[in-house]
């Protein structure tokens, strides 16, 4: 089955609002490219018709993207929808109906996790699981524990390879771009490891706060929400190991050793900060710890990393919106005075855009041997017609390409990262809107200080340019 195409898509949750602001949009892409051509199955809960959902879907399309009016025919006439509860045998016995003569579906459960057991019990029971694949929606759980349970749940109807945990961060083309510049460039390889790297720093910001999901937020925070998922992510394609093929688990497996090689997270390596106002939010408790900014460090305990920290720092409602990594390079020794010399650097722009940069040091105008710092940018700015996350993790969870999803032993080892840590009561500090954190985030900050991204510096082709 691993390389045999999905025959029907079952989206578990078709009303609700994943489906509405992704998916939807996703499944018209992905007819446009000519990548979608079997039944897609909604299922939920919400007194609809066939003819709702497709309302539904050509309203959802409206404001995530723009119709297609060919695009959307065909999706209209690919829609199949049944109607109702996940605990009753007929919602079941109906959907087998939709899936006579499919050999292969595909079942996507854009659901709360909670409601994961019930739903893949009942495709037990009824079929729904023979041949099939499960393609999940992140969390994995809340800690450890609940992320065995939750395994332990899926690989009672099916096996570790027909199940796919979407993290849609993996879905974005900068993430991975990380890792063919890495492995395709030999030049890379002579300095990317301890002796040369002195610390890898990895900023998440946004500069908005909750925006009205404070109820979810506050069941979630800051780690939970994108550090031990999304950043980590990064984390390991800046730190794993070539794989000895490219196939699916020949990379997962280089990613699982990374994660397998960082120790717990203990009191002093974590800050977590809530800005000021968080508590008036919609949802939120009045007295409520949840950070919604944190700082970590980690160390990777392989040869190439022992003794290189990784700083990771993740919050809303500071400066900017983007994503970037910098690892900084030892210094030389002071051959030209050192006061004169930054660290060189390579600097990787996630989002928005797509950007590669290498800090150096060249002459400073006049004649006496100093320095002056300079920055050499590579960026590329979105092409329109670039693939969506959620429309290539979809596409490669059907076509059983398991690459850009997390494997069962990877999602425990995140989990037991940060699991020490959030089980205890650190203190959470007060940041103003707008900051950069609180101010005891000092205390986890790499060498040098942290590079703060600025949004809007990156020229429209390489160039090189005084930082």
């Amino acid at each position: 089955m691993s390389n045999s195409h999905s025959d029907a898509l079952v989206f578990f949750g078709a009303t609700g609002d994943l489906a509405y602001k992704k998916i939807f949009p996703a499944l018209q892409a992905m007819i446009k490219r000519g990548h979608l051509n079997v039944p897609v199955i909604g299922v939920a809960k919400a007194g609809w018709t066939l003819d709702q959902l497709r309302a539904r879907a050509h309203d959802s399309l409206e404001k995530h993207g723009g119709v297609d009016a060919a695009a959307f025919e065909k999706l209209s006439s690919l829609l199949r929808y049944v109607d109702g509860d996940y605990n009753d045998a007929a919602t079941f016995q109906a959907l087998a109906k939709e899936l006579k003569g499919v050999q292969r579906p595909a079942h996507y459960l854009a659901i709360p996790p909670a409601m994961f057991e019930e739903v893949l019990d009942q495709l037990a029971k009824y079929g729904g699981a023979t041949g099939a694949r499960v393609i999940v929606e992140k969390p994995f759980g809340h800690d450890l524990e609940s992320a065995r349970h939750l395994n332990k749940v899926l690989l009672r109807t099916f096996d570790e390879s027909a199940i796919f945990r979407i993290d849609h961060y993996l879905g974005k083309r900068p993430v991975n771009n990380v890792v063919v510049f890495r492995f395709a460039n030999p030049f890379m390889e002579a300095f990317w490891n301890r002796n040369y790297i002195e610390s890898v720093q990895i900023t998440m910001a946004e500069d908005f706060g909750v925006q009205g999901r404070g109820a979810f937020y506050d069941e979630t925070g800051a780690i939970r929400d994108v550090i031990q998922n999304h950043l980590f992510q990064i984390l390991c394609n800046l730190a794993m190991e070539a794989p000895a093929r490219t196939d699916s688990e020949s990379v997962r497996d280089e990613k699982a050793k990374v994660l397998k090689a960082i120790p717990s997270l203990e009191e002093k390596d974590l800050v977590r900060g809530q800005f000021r106002g968080y508590l008036d939010e919609k949802g939120v408790a009045p007295d409520s710890k949840v950070e919604t900014f944190a700082a970590v460090r980690v160390e990777v305990h392989s040869l190439r990393w022992y003794g290189v920290p990784f700083y990771i720092r993740a919050g809303k409602n500071l400066p900017v919106t983007c994503t970037e990594v910098v690892c900084r390079l030892k210094r030389p020794p002071a051959v030209i005075p050192v006061d004169l010399l930054s660290s060189n650097y390579f600097r990787f722009r996630i989002s928005p855009g797509l950007a590669i940069a290498i800090g150096a040091t060249l002459m400073a105008e006049g004649e006496k041997l100093a320095g002056e710092a300079t920055e050499i940018v590579a960026s590329e700015h979105p092409d329109p017609g670039e693939m969506d996350a959620y429309e290539r993790v979809l596409g490669d969870a059907m076509a059983g390409d398991a690459t850009l999803f997390a494997r069962e032993d990877y999602v425990e080892e995140a989990w037991r990262i940060v699991d020490p840590v959030l089980k205890k009561a650190t203190p959470v500090y007060v940041y103003e809107p707008g900051s950069w954190g609180p101010n005891e985030a000092v205390r986890v900050t790499p060498p040098g200080g942290w590079k703060n991204p600025v949004v809007g510096d990156e020229p429209p082709a390489a160039s090189s340019r005084a930082a």
